[in-house]
């Protein structure tokens, strides 16, 4: 596997530092309630916003048009495209670093990718649509393949902690969501997307219980066996929450913990909203665990 990858004019190097993706949620219901769809200028708020993100590290600024929060509504393709794309469009003009569509819809990343995307980052790994691979592939970029079992029958919410999943079947945990992340590159081949393009998620928060999902950060190592870089994304999530009996306001340093073991286990990137605290978290943990 290439320890290299080029996007325009940015390199990844893998093993020599830690990247940091900072999370623009284009939506009014994000679980950790920093979606930017209010009343004012959605376009202007998230500029604002990706310009302190910039400012504190961020390599990559991931836009989202669609909550993933367990117990949440579909958004309608229309609708999506409404929200992302002017942002999308004007973080491009604004901003000299990688932007990230989070999207599982051919049709959102087609036009972002037109808008000035640089990357697909898929939260259903090309299983939710059949398009979406053919799209990646043709505009030659990067996409994240992410782990996912989230079911809404298995999604249990709660006052101030928010939702988790519960009684989330798995034979093996490991076993089963490696098995399934390699069927998700297995589509990524059969639609001529390279190897060196390809970036793998665990799906931490995403169809597993607050047990599962510690167990998965401890063994990531596992994941990262394969090969492929990783993308760890716990920022705020709720099986910190459940484990620090904390809302969601409360969880920079829950954050801050699983971010540091990520690193050690071979995160690649980190997906978080708090970009500044936890580049210095990434910084740190880089310093210890790739000395040399």
């Amino acid at each position: 596997m290439e320890n290299k990858l080029q996007v325009e004019n940015f390199t990844f190097e893998w093993g020599t530092r830690t990247y940091i993706m900072g999370i623009l949620n284009v939506t009014p219901d994000s679980f950790s309630g920093d979606g930017l769809v209010r009343d004012e200028d959605i376009v202007e708020v998230a500029v604002e916003q990706a310009r302190g993100f910039v400012e504190a590290g961020a390599d990559i600024l991931d836009v989202g048009g669609e909550s993933t929060r367990p117990g949440a509504e579909t958004v309608l393709d229309e609708e999506e495209l409404e929200r992302v794309i002017p942002v999308v469009r004007r973080l491009a003009e604004e901003f000299d670093v990688l932007i990230s569509i989070d999207t599982y819809k051919a049709r959102v990343a087609e036009a972002a990718l037109g808008a000035g995307a640089d990357m697909v980052n898929d939260v259903w790994g090309l299983m939710a649509d059949p398009d979406l691979a053919g799209v990646v592939a043709r505009h030659g970029v990067p996409v994240i393949l992410m782990h996912n079992r989230s079911t809404p029958n298995n999604a249990e919410v709660r006052e101030q902690l928010g939702g988790r999943y519960v009684g989330v079947k798995y034979d093996d945990l490991l076993l089963d969501i490696k098995r399934e992340l390699m069927e998700s590159v297995e589509l990524a081949h059969q639609a001529g997307i390279p190897e060196e393009r390809i970036i793998l998620d665990p799906g931490i928060g995403f169809g597993k219980t607050v047990e599962q999902n510690l167990e998965l950060l401890d063994r990531l190592g596992e994941v990262r066996a394969f090969g492929y870089p990783i993308l760890l994304g716990p920022s705020r999530k709720s099986f910190i929450g459940y484990t620090l009996d904390l809302p969601m306001d409360e969880r920079l340093e829950g954050t801050a913990a699983t971010i540091s073991v990520g690193i050690a286990r071979g995160a690649d990137i980190v997906r978080v909203h708090d970009v500044k605290e936890m580049t210095r978290v990434a910084r740190m943990t880089d310093a210890v665990v790739r000395r040399g």
